[in-house]
């Protein structure tokens, strides 16, 4: 059974000064691609609405600024448990817009938010506001009116790994959620509301990236973007952006090159590559989505994951033992069915999956969760962001072999190494990544996320993604 016909959403409106303000003009669908059906609305908003979130940002900013950093903390620990306790509600809200399967929205798309607002609560009790260097006292003070822009793949994820640490520094804030997926935009909004979050502090307006997400980028009101999304996007809105010099900070594309080491433990390997591969049905930034194997496990390794695959059937996102529902657009589809079929086309080995749809999946924006073997390095599917449950296995001779392959892309933003401890450490120092993966570490939402190269140029998370939101200034005395 679909979870759309448990839920209810409010008359499509924006948040603007800690009130929604309904739609007077035309509205975007909010579609379920499990069954094509629109499940909600939202405003198509305008430049002028922008300017109306902006204003009400700017007036609230002085006084929030003034907030001591405990109130503030307070505040955001009380979201936090407001996350949770909608937790049932924001992941049933997920899994109909975008399609992930209702098990994992429970546990990543609502659960992961309230690990990562209660994270930044540890870091901002600790962080350093001042400092003391010889005789200049070293102040960090909030940048001011942030626009945050965020994707559909975890739309509150993203939200809450934006706007939180910006909240905590002390900073306001204006929100443009992805039009595909924008509806947590308002349970976050009730909840901040609720915890006490003065009017102004957050807002929302909805729309098109070519409309509001270009009138924030450009807005000479706002001090500061961060974008999560494409690598073209957030060239556009780099481009945008400097126009009025504002801060820029870009969390975009990747393409994970996971490294398995000779004496690597392969079935635990293999099975954890193949569910960051393929979770989220691979429409993850950080998505495991090369496989590199020495060549003489080449064989032994791909027989590992045809029967892994077997694991990962398509189905309803309701269904609660279904690991991988439909992609979150028809649009997407198409895109990741596009590169299933050029990779045959390349000569890439199918081990699973394939073109077409899935059997017994006419309709809705499902494919085949795909992997290909005896891939080369520079095939069109080794090198460019698939965002689709794809993953590649690549060949390789040796460790120079191994990093050369994996640092051949345009992307850093992160990777994987699976072997023995200290081999792997030297190996995971030599990938040019923000973030790499040993053995299937716990997740440290302390830890700083971002990547190197076209896959961005800020950091989120911990007190690094508090630092994004800060100026700093020097007083001498």
């Amino acid at each position: 059974m679909n979870v759309d016909s448990k839920l209810t959403h409010p008359a499509p409106a924006h948040w603007i000064d800690g009130l929604p303000v309904p739609a007077t003009g035309p509205v975007l669908d909010v579609v379920n691609p499990a069954t094509g059906a629109v499940v909600a609305t939202v405003p198509d908003g305008t430049a002028e609405t922008v300017d109306r979130a902006v204003e009400a940002a700017a007036a609230a900013f002085p006084a929030w600024a003034a907030t001591a950093p405990a109130e503030r903390i307070d505040i955001v620990r009380r979201i936090a448990e407001g996350l949770q306790a909608r937790g049932n509600e924001i992941a049933a809200t997920i899994s109909e817009e975008m399609g992930a399967p209702i098990s994992f929205a429970r546990m990543a798309q609502a659960g992961l938010p309230v690990l990562a607002a209660q994270a930044s609560v540890t870091a901002a009790a600790a962080f350093p506001w001042s400092e003391e260097i010889a005789n200049a006292l070293v102040v960090r003070e909030p940048i001011g009116v942030v626009g945050a822009i965020t994707p559909w793949n975890f739309p509150l994820q993203q939200l809450v790994t934006k706007v939180v640490p910006a909240l905590l520094a002390g900073n306001t804030v204006v929100l443009k959620p992805s039009e595909a997926a924008p509806l947590t935009a308002r349970i976050f909004a009730e909840i901040a509301a609720a915890a006490g979050l003065p009017a102004g502090v957050f807002n929302v307006v909805h729309g098109t990236g070519p409309v509001v997400g270009e009138a924030i980028a450009a807005h000479s009101g706002i001090d500061m973007v961060s974008f999560t999304g494409s690598t073209a996007a957030g060239k556009r809105v780099s481009a945008v952006a400097s126009a009025t010099v504002k801060r820029v900070a870009l969390e975009l594309g990747g393409k994970a090159a996971h490294i398995i080491l000779p004496g690597a433990d392969l079935d635990a390997a293999v099975a954890r590559g193949l569910a960051l591969a393929w979770g989220n049905a691979g429409q993850t930034c950080g998505a495991w989505s090369r496989m590199l194997v020495p060549a003489d496990l080449h064989d032994q390794v791909v027989d590992l994951l045809r029967e892994a695959a077997r694991g990962y059937p398509v189905g309803d996102p309701g269904d609660e033992t279904i690991q991988i529902g439909p992609l979150a657009s028809e649009a997407q589809r198409r895109r990741v069915a596009g590169y299933i079929e050029r990779g045959i086309a390349d000569g890439a080995t199918v081990v699973a999956g394939g073109a077409g749809r899935p059997e017994g999946f006419p309709t809705g924006a499902y494919v085949r969760p795909t992997v290909f073997a005896n891939v080369a390095p520079d095939a069109v599917v080794a090198q460019e962001e698939i965002f689709g449950p794809v993953l590649v296995v690549i060949p390789y001779t040796d460790d120079d072999h191994a990093v050369e392959i994996a640092n051949r892309t345009v992307y850093g933003l992160n990777g994987a190494v699976s072997g023995p401890e200290e081999h792997a450490l030297a190996v995971a120092r030599r990938l040019r990544a923000g973030q790499v993966d040993i053995n299937g570490a716990e997740m440290n939402f302390l830890a700083p996320f971002g990547g190197y190269k076209q896959s961005g140029n800020g950091r989120e998370m911990g007190r690094y993604g508090m630092e994004e939101f800060l100026e700093v200034k020097a007083v001498m005395r």
